[in-house]
């Protein structure tokens, strides 16, 4: 399987990415962490998360793309649903938003599958972004839920100097921070 790993940023796909690296998910013979997050605002801080995640795949040897940037689009994709809260329908429409370009990217690329880090952190709810990543990619390029090794990430990002942050990039959801 060729595998597009969609992150979100470094500590949340440090351990995905080591565990792909190293061979300890069955049945990947390729990846590629891809970089789309056009939810993060503002736009300094979508830089400084495309930044670190860059840095931490170049420093392992680990391919990346980062797709384009647009806000826009994005606002256009979760419209009416900017007072929804965490982990509401707001979350299911920007990650479905996602999944579907990630998809798109992925087979126009020669990639079969897609998994995602997105559902890591404990502000978000691993089986939306479950649903959201199965409905949006199909049967040529499909999606694989991982079950990631959490203590991996969490002794990579003790270890680490990674750029943090308290919120998951949505401008929606910074105001509630």
């Amino acid at each position: 399987m060729k595998l597009v790993l969609v992150s979100c940023c470094a500590p949340c796909s440090a351990g995905a990415i080591k565990q792909l690296a190293d061979g300890k998910i069955p049945n990947v013979d390729a990846f590629v962490v891809l970089f789309f997050n056009p939810n993060i605002f503002p736009a300094d801080e979508y830089q400084k998360r495309m930044n670190e995640q860059i840095r931490y795949c170049d420093a392992h040897g680990v391919r990346h793309v980062e797709l384009e940037y647009n806000h826009d689009a994005w606002r256009n994709a979760v419209r009416g649903m900017e007072d929804a809260p965490e982990r509401g329908p707001r979350c299911s429409a920007c990650f479905g938003f996602r999944f579907a370009r990630a998809a798109q990217w992925a087979r126009e690329n020669g990639f079969d599958a897609v998994a995602s880090v997105l559902g890591v952190s404990r502000h978000k709810d691993q089986a939306q972004v479950d649903r959201a990543g199965a409905t949006a990619c199909n049967a040529d390029v499909c999606y694989v839920p991982i079950k990631w090794d959490d203590a991996l990430r969490v002794q990579i990002g003790r270890a680490s100097d990674f750029y943090r942050q308290n919120y998951c990039g949505c401008e929606f959801s910074i105001r509630k921070v």
